[in-house]
């Protein structure tokens, strides 16, 4: 007797299965493939090849010699004069009448007539005599050169680690040790280090010519990251034998958009990482280290001068613990023709925003620009707050000394106005305005004005003791 339920044809429903089944191999093949063609382009393109029209070796310091072989790369970097203002940052070309001492025919902006509280912050200080909105790296060399603060202080070729090209004079200096060439260079006057120096940063800092990998070649980078990786318990750290290559893509960044501070009478250049890289931590170093750059021309405080801490406050934002490099938004990747290079017209990434941003945020570009804008309108905010209760602050501190309250009775409120400036600077120096790590920048500031408030009262009552967690004791 048949049944009825195996009286049915089996054989479409084992083709179908059969179908089924060599469709998601063919889709599994595919996806397997393309992963293989990536991982293959993504090889030769670390690979970098090109045609060599020149030989480069560990001797060609001249750029314009490198772009015969990298016309493309060497073309943006050219492309780094340009000056474009955004909305809170950027540069525009303030023309000058070039002088015998100056010859400069443009400047940027001059960010103490914007703000002339920066003079009251800097009194007594070079940097309340001139200081200027940052131009393009095509600039850097002359702008340090030329800047009216090499006239009030003579200044030592220290300088010159992050405004010129000196890997080569290093090298010459020390007889081809980079340090001890780094370490004589720190000791000489600025003026004479500067006949050693012919560009500004080259493709020679930061490429080896042999492979054209990335690498770090200032010694106060190499010191500094040593200092902090030992402080996290790795001994010995080398970036340019044991970082990624995505690491090294913040790195090469990193020899020079930091905090740092000169030490002793060799004026030895000095990452202040031992402790870590937040600004409290940086505190701390100095601190501990006993380092002011100026006593306080209205105030009499031992104050801090924050340079231009990018890498620090990169460190603590969202990006930097997402994998995202540096190069990554201000150098990204491009595609001309059949190559896929990183844009060397180095630049805020909201004048790129359709490479710099849509590559990972699938927004309409005015809605991220808004969003950045946003977040730096805050930080202004905050930092125009900040300001706002540091100077007076200042203004307190100078007129109790003027009535000849002592030093002992001034102390506690002088410690405040250290580490309150010392705050607001660490913002207020660091290119992004906050946006490199909104949520520290906006921590940063509020613990600026709340320890300026608090040196106000301790002006005003000597009974008075701090109420925030990292105010100093007395």
């Amino acid at each position: 007797m048949n049944d009825p339920q195996r009286s049915e044809n089996p054989v479409p429903v084992r083709r179908g299965r059969f179908l089924l089944l060599a469709a998601l191999a063919a889709v599994g093949g595919a996806v397997v493939t393309a992963l293989l063609v990536n991982i293959f382009e993504h090889k030769q393109e670390a690979k970098d090849p090109f045609f060599r029209v020149v030989e480069i070796t560990d001797e060609t310091g001249d750029p314009a010699v490198w772009g015969k072989n990298f016309p493309l790369q060497y073309d943006g970097y050219l492309r780094t004069v340009d000056q474009v203002r955004t909305r809170f940052g950027g540069s525009e070309a303030v023309p000058r009448t070039p002088t015998a001492a100056d010859p400069r025919s443009a400047v940027a902006q001059s960010r103490l007539e914007e703000d002339p509280r920066l003079k009251t912050m800097w009194a007594g200080y070079a940097f309340s005599v001139d200081f200027r909105e940052e131009r393009g790296h095509a600039y850097m060399l002359d702008d340090q050169t030329f800047t009216e603060r090499q006239q009030v202080v003579k200044q030592p070729g220290t300088c010159m680690h992050c405004h010129g090209s000196v890997y080569l004079p290093y090298k010459k200096l020390g007889g081809g040790d980079l340090t001890k060439g780094f370490e004589l260079m720190n000791q000489m006057p600025y003026t004479e280090a500067r006949k050693l120096v012919s560009h500004p940063v080259s493709c020679i800092d930061c490429h080896d010519p042999a492979t054209m990998q990335l690498r770090v070649t200032r010694p106060g980078f190499l010191e500094g990251i040593r200092a902090l990786k030992a402080a996290q318990g790795i001994q010995a750290y080398d970036p340019n034998t044991q970082a990624t290559r995505q690491e090294m893509r913040s790195y090469v960044c990193g020899q020079c958009h930091v905090e740092y501070y000169f030490k002793g009478p060799e004026k030895r250049l000095v990452y202040p990482w031992a402790n870590g890289l937040q600004v409290e931590q940086i505190q701390a170093y100095y601190d501990e280290v006993g380092h002011k750059d100026w006593t306080h021309k209205v105030s009499g405080a031992a104050v801090l001068k924050a340079q231009h801490p990018e890498f620090e406050m990169w460190s603590q934002g969202i990006h930097a613990k997402s994998g995202v490099a540096c190069a990554d938004c201000h150098m990204p990747y491009e595609r001309v023709g059949s190559q896929k290079i990183s844009d060397h017209h180095v630049r805020s990434p909201l004048l790129n925003i359709n490479k710099a941003c849509q590559t990972c945020h699938r927004w309409p570009e005015e809605e991220l620009r808004t969003r950045v804008e946003a977040i730096q309108e805050r930080t202004h905010l905050l930092r125009d707050q900040a300001m706002d209760a540091v100077v007076a602050l200042i203004d307190d501190l100078g007129k109790a000394m003027a009535a000849g309250r002592s030093d002992d009775e001034l102390a506690l409120a002088r410690k405040l106005q250290r580490q309150a400036q010392f705050r607001l600077d660490f913002v207020e120096a660091e290119n992004s305005t906050g946006f490199h790590a909104p949520g520290e920048a906006a921590r940063i500031l509020a613990e600026s004005i709340n320890l300026a408030r608090e040196g106000q009262l301790a002006v005003r009552d000597a009974a008075f003791q701090p109420s925030f967690v990292n105010a100093p004791t007395r």
